[in-house]
This record gives structure tokens, C-alpha cells and sequence, in this order.
């Protein structure tokens, strides 16, 4: 009779546990149906991104909109910010609609030089001396102005320099010159090459100046640069610069009685 007792008991125990284990497994099923039916905030396409946009673009230029969807419905790594897209940039076309996800972004440092091209923005590449170049002071990243120098006309022995290109993103820097570079190639270094980002028409200026002229790069600050006004230098605007009317007068008047104008 033991026996028979401790073998009930037994079954009404498994009997117990099985149903409360249907119970949850029933009362958690029943809660991921519910939870799978709400709502979502997703990042949908306003329109059509190309293949290379900036995800700072994508964020502040009209092409995001946002969307209630069921939580089932939210794709795999879906994008719940904006921010999410400040350093990357879109790796494949997205269409008008499409939730944006982060398997269609890649960062720009694995797109290196060609993430940073949009637009009329082209890279080239400028070979010169270490000078010229400011080897072992440029940085990937700097900004640089381009000061140069030519004749006006091109036939004649006048001299004109003025600061050509403002503000050019420096893409790579020149490589740093070392000791055997200086030795094979005399006291101006060797001939290294950076690589700047310019507009097609700034392409243009610079290819000129650097085949009909003299040219060097200008380190800009890192922060708070500022631009003087716009101006070029002659022989004559750097002899006179600073003089007042009379020294100016005084000069003009010894000039003449040394070449005997008078």
C-alpha cells in the first residue's frame, strides 16, 4: 500500500510540474505575441541615397523620415538614431522606404581617400620638394593654402605673388624625408607628393601654377583661421610697403637724379 501511495504521489507531483510548466511556457508565448505586435521607431529612407553619401548628409539633408512599425517587422540592426551615422557612409544604394540598418553602412576610414570625394571634389596628387610640401610638419587631415609666384605677362621679367587656393583639405600627407633621401637628392630634399583635395576649377589653377610658376604650401591653423584681404606683391609693392607719400615722393625723386630724368 506504501508503495502504491509513493507512486501516486509521484505522478501528481510530475502532473503539477508539467502544468505549471505549460502554464509559462503559455503566459510567455502569449507575451512575445503581444510584445512582437507593438510598436517600433524605425529610420526609413525619404528618398533615394546613393551608394558613397556621407551618413552626416543622410542625417541633415532631407533623406531620413521616421516610422511606427510592429516590432516584428523591425529589420535586422535597424538604425533607432541619426547620431548612429555621424562616420559612416552609405556602402549600397538605399531606396525610398527601406529601413536604414547599419549592414548598409561602412566607416569612412575603411573607404579611406575616396569617402571624402562628393560632388566637384577631386583628389591630386602634388609633387615637390620637402619644402615645398612641408615634409615632416604636414599631416593627414591639415588644411593648407597655396602661395605662389609667376610673371605678368608670361614673357615678361615682372613678378606677381599671391596666395592661389585657400583652405584645401590635406588627403595624405608627404612622406618624412630621412638622411639618405637628402643625400641623393641634393639640399632641397627629394621629390615627395601630397595628396590635397581640390574642386575641378581649383585643379585647374593649381596644375597651371605648378607647370608656369613657383608654389608652396601654407600650414593653416588648426582652429579659428582667419583670411587676410586679398592682395598680390610686385617688386615694387614690397619695396614701397609701409612708406608714407613723402618717403614715397623722396624715392621716386632719388630715382630720378640717379638716372638722370630729372
Amino acid at each position: 500500500m506504501t508503495y502504491r501511495l509513493r507512486n501516486i504521489g509521484i505522478a501528481i507531483a510530475l502532473a503539477l510540474v508539467a502544468g505549471l510548466l505549460t502554464i509559462f511556457y503559455v503566459t510567455n508565448y502569449k507575451r512575445s505575441v503581444v510584445d512582437a505586435e507593438s510598436d517600433a521607431t524605425v529610420w526609413v529612407a525619404a528618398r533615394d541615397v546613393e551608394e558613397g553619401t556621407p551618413g552626416e548628409d543622410i542625417a541633415g539633408g532631407g533623406f531620413l523620415k521616421e516610422l511606427e512599425v510592429a516590432k516584428k517587422s523591425v529589420a535586422p540592426g535597424a538604425i533607432t538614431s541619426p547620431e548612429q551615422l555621424e562616420g559612416k557612409i552609405a556602402s549600397t544604394p538605399i531606396y525610398a522606404g527601406e529601413q536604414l540598418t547599419t549592414l548598409r553602412f561602412t566607416s569612412t576610414e575603411k573607404q579611406g581617400i575616396r569617402a571624402q570625394l562628393t560632388g566637384n571634389k577631386r583628389a591630386v596628387q602634388l609633387s615637390g620638394t620637402q619644402h615645398q610640401l612641408l615634409a615632416g610638419t604636414l599631416r593627414e587631415g591639415d588644411y593648407v593654402d597655396v602661395l605662389g609666384s609667376w610673371n605678368v605677362p608670361e614673357s615678361d621679367t615682372r613678378h606677381f605673388s599671391r596666395v592661389v587656393l585657400r583652405e584645401i583639405l590635406v588627403l595624405k600627407a608627404p612622406d618624412r624625408p630621412d638622411s639618405t633621401q637628402k643625400l641623393t637628392n641634393g639640399p632641397n630634399g627629394s621629390a615627395l607628393a601630397a595628396m590635397l583635395a581640390l574642386t575641378d576649377a581649383q585643379s585647374q589653377k593649381l596644375f597651371w601654377l605648378t607647370q608656369n610658376g613657383e608654389w608652396t604650401l601654407e600650414l593653416r591653423p588648426a582652429e579659428d583661421a582667419a583670411n587676410s584681404p586679398e592682395s598680390a606683391e610686385t617688386a615694387w609693392s614690397l619695396l614701397l610697403d609701409g612708406f608714407s607719400m613723402t618717403q614715397i615722393q623722396a624715392l621716386a625723386n632719388a630715382e630720378r637724379t640717379l638716372t638722370g630724368k630729372e
